[in-house]
């Protein structure tokens, strides 16, 4: 259709269009011209027919008002623009652009459609084949990625459009577009309702992935048509007049299989196109009281009798959904009936409230499948169904809107999933462990942040790392990613077991050397066997936390009690006579050349001040008076490295 065919085509759609609108989209129109001027597609045909072609079946197929083409022009308009008058800008001159535009945009023309605008230039600017996503999570994230559902339907519009011309695109490129329809679009518009639209864009699809299985089975359906048609009629007709003489309330809807759904269901049970016996369903819909759920099952059985009287039954292929719906919620009787001529058909019995649930439950399946509990997504479906059934009505309040998952990009263009409220820490983690560990800020859109930073849909993060960096107990407090959590909390215990373990090992060192005795891997080995420890780091952590006595090791490595000493020392050291309690203290006295203790700087003891010793990683033993401002601190957090302190006399 040529640009002028589908101008007027909107037009007569457009009727009961304001006037405002109609001006607006005109001069969007106007303004997508300028930016598209000199740009065709493969078959020749000006751009800007594609973009018209979008507002149509916006207009026409799926019923949103003006505005939404209107938006679709400017956003055609954005993407010609950045083509032709942008090379070289930089990412960061390009959203300033983009913003400014924006302002303009909804200054002009209206902040809603401005809105829409912003969501379409941002998931145009998506590569989905990069993302790296499940198709489940890519189909949840074209729909989630922005705030307003028009947006979605606009990507399913222009799918359809392009599935519609995909005949002038070369042949890698048809293959590649179909299989991503498949893939992601058409089960969009299923999830949505848009069954007609999920139809077409599957048999569009099937058309370019399997031509001759998609010409096969079109004149397969083709060439039966007519008998087909002749065969509801009569089977019907007895069906219709039992329906009546019980005064039975009822529509009947029929329809035909489509290609894609009959290739699949081949594939499937690997069969011929003659033995797939529901190429053709009728559906009779039971008019009954509305919340009579009992009289609804019993007028439903009422109808498969009917049937059973009047026609021969497959009983395999009954499928009883009353008694116990599927999991989806789905509900009705399914019955086969066998007619003359081994000809099969699909009897699908619904009440009205049960066939409503089933085409207008737009929420049912999806979140069947592995989304439940999505209080975002079930409010963005809410607003979809709201959107479709009275676009006219619709208000656009995203108020309410709890996105319970997000979307966040790496630099690369990879697509990452988080939990809502993640952090770029939390992103730092999915990322990978090591790069979670030596995380120590972010940039966010180019901004430079913190970890803590709470992400949002759409971002683009790149992690900063710092060699020395090491997890703290306070991070625990920016991540929600149970992963994230687990990683830190590990990587928190390593590091204290690593200083308790440095700790023990210098108690038992400067132990053994006061004792004169050897530290090698005999004593150490000993000690293990003694106390059932499985690894040397788990002596050394017993030790600095008090659990293994130290003034009982001399016990163990001897075999006996220690012996009472008498404890001498030289000068400047004064001899004391020490029992056996007194041998879990260190003795000292003014003069500390000759030990490995230090006086602390910060309080500067003396000679008889009330003291205590403190072991320090890297400084040997340092003495700290008990009113030293840094006392509570210490006794507090590392209470496992105080020694008490005896002073000798002089």
């Amino acid at each position: 259709m040529k640009m002028q065919q589908i101008f007027d085509e909107i037009l007569k759609v457009c009727t009961n269009s304001s006037a405002l609108d109609i001006q607006l989209f005109n001069e969007a129109l106007k303004q997508a011209e300028k930016a598209m001027e000199g740009k065709f597609r493969e078959n020749g045909d000006p751009f800007l027919c594609h973009a018209l072609g979008v507002a149509l079946i916006l207009l026409r197929e799926i019923g949103l008002l003006l505005p939404t083409a209107t938006a679709v022009l400017l956003h055609e308009s954005f993407k010609h623009t950045k083509i032709t008058e942008l090379a070289g800008r930089s990412g960061e001159e390009e959203l300033k652009r983009q913003e400014k535009a924006l302002e303009a945009i909804a200054k002009q023309y209206s902040a809603e459609v401005a809105q829409m605008v912003r969501g379409m230039n941002k998931i145009s600017s998506i590569n989905l084949t990069d993302t790296k996503l499940s198709a489940d999570n890519l189909r949840k994230f074209l729909v989630t990625y922005s705030d307003d559902p028009r947006v979605t339907l606009i990507k399913l519009a222009d799918r359809l459009e392009v599935m519609r011309s995909l005949d002038f695109f070369p042949k890698n490129k048809q293959e590649k577009k179909a299989a991503e329809t498949l893939l992601l679009y058409a089960p969009i518009a299923h999830q949505l309702g848009m069954y007609n639209l999920k139809t077409e864009l599957e048999e569009l699809s099937l058309r370019y992935t399997e031509p001759e299985k998609y010409r096969f089975i079109s004149n397969k359906l083709k060439s039966s048509g007519g008998e087909r048609q002749q065969l509801i009629e009569e089977y019907l007709a007895p069906v219709e007049k039992e329906l009546k003489k019980r005064g039975i309330q009822y529509e009947i809807k029929s329809r035909t299989k489509s290609v894609y759904s009959i290739w699949r269901k081949m594939q499937a049970q690997q069969v011929d196109f003659e033995k797939i016996y529901d190429i053709f369903a009728i559906r009779i819909i039971i008019e009954v009281p509305k919340d009579d759920r009992a009289k609804e099952e019993a007028l439903c059985w009422e109808v498969y009798t009917i049937i059973e009287n009047l026609y021969e039954i497959a009983s395999q292929r009954t499928r009883n959904w009353l008694s116990k719906p599927k999991s989806s919620g789905y509900e009705a009787l399914h019955v086969t009936a066998i007619l003359p001529r081994q000809r099969y058909v699909e009897v699908q019995i619904r009440t009205r409230r049960m066939d409503d649930e089933a085409e207008r439950g737009r929420a049912a399946h999806w979140l069947y499948k592995g989304m439940k509990g999505s209080e975002g997504l079930q409010f963005w479906l809410d607003n979809v169904t709201a959107l479709l059934e009275k676009p006219a009505e619709y208000k656009h309040d995203f108020s309410k809107l709890k996105a319970d998952e997000i979307f966040v990009f790496t630099p690369t263009g990879e697509l990452r999933r988080l939990p809502a409220n993640a952090s770029a820490l939390d992103f730092a983690f999915a990322i990978h462990t090591n790069i979670g560990l030596k995380c120590a800020a972010a940039l966010v859109n180019g901004r430079h942040v913190s970890i803590k930073e709470k992400l949002t849909t759409g971002d683009v993060v790149e992690i900063l790392t710092a060699k020395n960096q090491k997890p703290a107990l306070a991070w625990l407090d920016y991540v929600v990613v149970p992963k994230a959590r687990s990683k830190i909390k590990q990587k928190l215990v390593e590091e204290e077991t690593k200083k308790y373990s440095e700790v023990g090992k210098e108690l038992l060192v400067r132990r053994l050397k006061n004792w004169k005795m050897e530290f090698n891997d005999e004593v150490l080995a000993s000690l293990m066997k003694h106390y059932k420890l499985k690894t040397i780091t788990d002596l050394y952590v017993e030790i600095a936390k008090e659990k293994i006595n130290i003034a009982n090791v001399r016990e163990v490595l001897t075999g006996g009690a220690p012996p009472v000493e008498k404890k001498k020392v030289e000068k400047p050291l004064h001899s004391v006579e020490l029992s056996d309690n007194d041998l879990n203290y260190l003795a000292i006295d003014a003069d500390l050349g000759r030990t490995s203790c230090k006086l602390a700087k910060c309080c500067k003891p003396a000679y008889g001040d009330d003291v205590f010793g403190f072991v320090t990683i890297n400084e040997g033993i340092k003495i700290h008076r008990f009113d030293c401002p840094n006392a509570a601190r210490l006794l507090d957090q590392f209470n496992y490295r105080q020694l008490k302190v005896h002073w000798l006399p002089k």
